[in-house]
This record gives structure tokens, C-alpha cells and sequence, in this order.
């Protein structure tokens, strides 16, 4: 059913904001005394740590980057039928009647426990999905039909049919539709008023999209279009909105729907509008949020996902309750290194970010792995002097990925110490040549020496600036420190 939504004010109340944000339990949605699918079904499993899909972005792109999300629910009516898709909960006892469907090859037979008051989506009178919700809440098994209009004769006629035992996490036959294009159950992806109440949805979304492809994907059973494009997304398709979708300006009731769609997110069940989330009817909805704030998350907002992660089983709604870590740190950044002596080099960067946590950083000397680190710096020890090195750096996770590596950082060893000279040997200028303070070409000139004059070393060598320094006592003038170049050794 795609319809816009008739803004009709209504009062909600909602649990306060620290129940909003408090964990409400993982034993999985219920209706009626009845799980809405096992607590370790796919539509009940978060799915916030698994990988982006590689088609993402076309299949944004197809059902619209900057379309906004609409709310196919709501309170009080439009043309005359409550606005979104209702269910109907009976007892075991509930008479069972006869029906038919057109798809009768791939619908599971009646009879069916519709009761003859049934609420219709669309109501009576629609010409739409006019889907039929039905729970039998002693044993837990729903009934759902498409395209369903009733008998005089009591009896109920309908284009598809699919019965659901909600204990079990058994999926329909491969290749057969349901009440839905995608061969899924449709109340396990309704929005409820009374889970937005209690502060958290804890189920996947049910949504439509106006153009998909002749394909579906676990736990989808059936697609529903001629479209081969592979930009077109597939029946079954899971989105999430970004994790980094700012929703503190929402009203705390969109805000319980936004951070569903953060954590669960929304799965492709049906053709129809693009960005339409499922839900069922309810006078106590406010829909002026719920259409206006909602239409300002754009289709840009939301990624799609790779869910085969969580698959036991293909024929199976099962899913892993641990989700493996695929997704590797980022590049280390800002690689810099230091000489420290003849033999070491001090290698520094900044930290890595990643999904779970990183684990730490592994280090790569001329293409050699040769160590790693949890610290964010290195000594690389045990080097050759007088040798250029190239090191990079990647980041690994507990989940054993590893990041690109990072950009390289090329550097030369310092050289053997110079044994020119010996400590209280006497020397000579080679020609005229400052005097400074310290060994650096930057110190503080102290002087100049003529050619020749002579002096006793007293210090040294001290590596600086590519260059070996002496410390020298001349015999007149100033003291200090020379550059090996412009020494030489007095005659014996």
C-alpha cells in the first residue's frame, strides 16, 4: 500500500528518556504473548558491524539518493481506511474458513482463521495490496494474504496466501512469493505504536522501492521484477542508516524509529514508493512528526549492507548472533622518522581507527615485515650505519584484518664514527676555517683560524648535519668546535 499520509494531530506518550536509551533486553519482539520470530532471526539481529555491499551506492542511487523516507502508517483515516497495514489478533478457537488464491501453486492452503470483521489495509472498500494479517495468538501462527476481498458465502478469495509459525525460523519454499513481493512475512517489519512507546524497536523495518531487480538475496524467497540491471537492488535487501546520521534535533519518537534504523535496519519486501517504511495504523500516532521529520532523512543517508554474514542456512531465517569482523583499521597517517644513532631509527604516527577496535600496528622495513606494536611508535633497532631505510606502517584488528600500508618514510642511518682522530692528538687547519660553539653549522661562531694553525683535539666526533665534528684547544685564538674537512693530522 502506498498512500500519502492524511496530518491529523494526535497525543503520544513515550517512556522517559533514560528507558529510551537503556537496553530493554534481547529475547526479541513479541505481539499477543507470541515471539514475532525467534530472538535469533534475521529480522531480529543487528546488523551495525556488518560490511557496506560494493553496489551501495547504485543501489541508492536507483531508488533515490535524494528522496526523503515516508512513513506508510499513521492515525485516523485516509479515504475512509486507517493508514498503514493492520493486523488481527484472534484466538485458536477462531472459526477457520475457506479460500483460493490466483498464486495457489505458491500459496500454503486454507483454510485460514480470518474472522469475518477482518480488518483490510486499505479497508472494505480499497483497491490496493489489500493485505490480510491474521495471528492466531494461542499457537502462534500467522496468517497473511494479498489481493484479499471476501464472500458472501463466508469464504475469502486471494492472490497469494503464506502461513508463519512465529516459534520457528523456517523460511518459505525457495523461489515462492508470500503475501509479499519477497516471499517474507510482513508483521515481523511493522512498525508498532506500543514498541515506539516503550522506547526501542528491536527488529528490522519492512520497506518498498519503485524499481528492483529480477533477483532476491537471503533471507528473500522471491523477486518481482523483469529489470536485469545490477544498479537495481535485489528482493531482500538490507540498509542501515549511517552510523554518523546526527538524529538529536528528531522528536524522541522518530528518534526510537531512527536509531532502529541504525541498528537493524530496513529489508526490501515489495515494489511501491521509494523509502516507505511499513507500519501498522494506530490512533495514538502523531503524524505531523512522524512526515515531517522523517522526510528530511534523505536515501544519501543510508548505506547498504552485506548480509550473507549472518547466514547458518539458506533455507533458514537463522542468523549468527556473533558477527565476524570483516571490515580492516584505517591507514596509519602522518609517518615520520627519527635518527637516533648508527643503528636505530624511531618511527612515530598517528592512531588508526576502527570499526571493533585496532589491535595494533604492524612495521614494514624495506618491504619486510619486521615487528609490530600497540603504541603508535616504534624503535627500529639493529640497523646498519650509513644505510637508507623505507618503512611503512598498517594497522591490524582483533578479527585478523589489516590495513592498507601506510605512505613510506625513507631515511639514512647515521655512519660509523669517525677515526680520523684520537683524543689529544695535535692537529692543523687545512685551510681558514670557523670556530663554533657547537657542533652545528647553526651554532654560535666563536671565530675563524688561519690555514695551518695548529691545536690539540679535546673532543668529538659528534655527528651533526651530515658532518663529523672535532673539539679542538688551538694554541692561540679561539677554541672549539671544527669540521673533520678542515683538520688534519700534525706530522710526527
Amino acid at each position: 500500500m502506498k498512500r500519502a499520509v492524511l496530518i491529523i494531530s494526535a497525543t503520544m506518550i513515550f517512556a522517559s528518556s533514560a528507558g529510551i536509551e537503556s537496553a530493554l533486553g534481547q529475547t526479541g519482539p513479541s505481539l499477543a504473548g507470541c515471539p514475532v520470530l525467534p530472538a535469533d532471526n534475521v529480522w531480529n539481529t543487528p546488523v551495525e558491524s556488518l560490511p557496506v555491499d560494493p553496489r551501495s551506492a547504485d543501489y541508492i542511487r536507483a531508488i533515490g539518493a535524494d528522496k526523503g523516507v515516508h512513513p506508510d502508517f499513521g492515525s485516523g483515516l485516509w479515504e475512509g481506511a486507517p493508514i498503514g497495514i493492520p493486523y488481527n489478533i484472534v484466538p485458536g478457537t477462531q472459526t477457520r474458513v475457506d479460500i483460493t488464491f490466483d498464486y495457489a501453486d505458491e500459496s500454503d492452503p486454507g483454510p485460514y482463521p480470518i474472522p469475518p470483521d477482518a480488518e483490510i489495509e486499505g479497508g472494505p472498500a480499497s483497491s490496493g495490496d489489500r493485505h490480510v494479517l491474521v495471528l492466531d495468538s494461542d499457537n502462534c501462527i500467522l496468517y497473511e494474504t494479498w489481493s484479499t476481498y471476501p464472500q458472501q458465502d463466508g469464504s475469502w478469495v486471494a492472490g497469494s496466501g503464506a502461513v508463519f509459525d512465529l516459534r520457528s525460523n523456517a523460511l518459505r519454499t525457495e523461489g515462492w512469493t508470500s503475501a509479499d513481493a519477497a516471499g517474507l512475512a510482513i508483521l515481523p517489519g511493522l512498525v508498532r505504536y506500543d514498541e515506539v512507546a516503550e522506547g526501542e524497536i528491536t527488529h528490522a523495518i519492512r520497506f518498498t522501492a519503485p524499481s528492483t531487480r529480477r533477483a532476491y538475496v537471503w533471507p528473500a524467497r522471491h523477486d518481482a521484477s523483469s529489470l536485469t540491471g545490477l544498479n537495481y537492488p535485489p528482493m531482500g535487501q538490507r540498509f542501515r542508516l549511517k552510523a554518523d546520521f546526527d538524529i538529536t534535533g528528531f522528536s524522541p519518537e522518530v528518534q526510537v524509529i531512527l536509531r532502529a534504523l541504525k541498528k537493524y535496519g530496513m529489508i526490501l519486501a515489495d515494489n511501491g514508493s521509494a523509502w516507505y517504511i511499513s507500519g501498522a495504523p494506530d490512533p495514538r500516532w502523531d503524524n505531523d512528526p512522524l512526515v515531517s521529520e522523517l522526510r528530511e532523512v534523505k536515501g544519501s543517508d543510508f548505506e547498504a549492507i552485506d548480509e550473507s554474514y549472518l547466514m547458518v542456512d539458506p533455507d533458514s531465517g537463522q542468523a549468527k548472533q556473533t558477527i565476524p569482523d570483516t571490515q580492516p583499521p584505517t591507514v596509519p597517517t602522518n609517518l615520520a622518522a627519527t635518527v637516533v644513532s648508527l643503528s636505530q631509527i624511531d618511527l612515530s604516527w598517528d592512531a588508526s581507527t576502527d570499526n571493533v577496535g585496532v589491535g595494533g600496528y604492524r612495521i614494514y622495513r624495506n618491504g619486510i615485515y619486521v615487528g609490530s606494536t600497540t603504541e603508535t611508535f616504534y624503535q627500529s633497532t639493529g640497523l646498519l650505519p650509513s644505510t637508507k631505510y623505507t618503512c611503512r606502517v598498517a594497522a591490524f584488528d582483533a578479527g585478523g584484518n589489516i590495513s592498507a600500508q601506510s605512505v613510506a618514510v625513507s631515511t639514512k642511518t647515521q655512519p660509523l664514527p669517525s677515526t680520523r682522530f684520537m683524543i689529544g692528538e695535535r692537529v692543523r687547519t687545512r685551510s681558514k676555517s670557523n670556530v663554533l660553539s657547537i657542533a652545528s653549522n647553526a651554532g654560535t661562531l666563536l671565530g675563524t683560524q688561519a690555514k695551518g694553525a695548529p691545536g690539540t683535539v679535546t673532543g668529538g666526533p659528534w655527528r651533526e648535519n651530515g658532518t663529523w665534528w672535532w673539539q679542538v684547544d688551538f694554541d692561540s685564538g679561539e677554541d672549539g668546535w671544527v669540521t673533520q674537512g678542515k683538520l688534519r693530522n700534525v706530522s710526527p
